[in-house]
């Protein structure tokens, strides 16, 4: 099974997201109040439900992307961990982040072979939790810190930013909208 790594070459450098539109899926970090975060989450997990309900959601379409069913597992699992990063930026002066290995989640968590109506409801709860969470973000603490372990510094506003990119490609990585 191809891993997010394997699909998108340069998916280890993560800067570009938050200077200019994503090449791709046009999306531009730069072009929301920070503060529209949450929204932009809920708007993005209420279009999944719908896609996962296609007959073809289990399949891979194109033989450098995911299919519908691993791109949801995967929007779903980054909002958990970010849910988690987010508590550690708000609670934590400057925390490093415990590693998480996406690719090695992929295949522990067989995504391929979920539920696609579980996965459904379980991406929305876990996209309303961060959203809410980011909701509640007051305006100092936008500029707290924290780190990941591969060397990346983010603020909450640039974590924020970088997130969104990410639910919103892969919505477009299987809709192409």
């Amino acid at each position: 099974m191809n891993t997010p790594s394997e699909i998108v070459p340069d998916a280890k450098n993560w800067t570009w997201v938050l200077q200019r539109p994503c090449p791709e899926c046009d999306f531009d970090t730069r072009m929301f109040p920070h503060e529209a975060t949450g929204q932009l989450l809920r708007e993005n997990a209420a279009a999944w439900p719908a896609v996962l309900a296609a007959p073809d959601a289990r399949d891979r379409l194109h033989v450098d992307k995911w299919s519908a069913l691993e791109y949801a597992c995967h929007v779903r699992d980054t909002s958990r961990i970010y849910l988690y990063r987010l508590g550690l930026m708000l609670t934590e002066d400057d925390p490093l982040f415990p590693n998480w290995d996406q690719d090695a989640s992929a295949i522990e968590g067989r995504y391929h072979e979920q539920d696609p109506a579980v996965v459904a409801a379980e991406l929305a709860a876990a996209a309303e939790e961060l959203a809410t969470a980011f909701d509640g973000v007051t305006e100092k603490q936008w500029r707290r810190k924290g780190r990941r372990s591969d060397g990346a510094n983010f603020t909450v506003e640039t974590f924020a930013r970088y997130f969104i990119h990410d639910p919103i490609h892969h919505l477009w990585d299987v809709t192409g909208e």
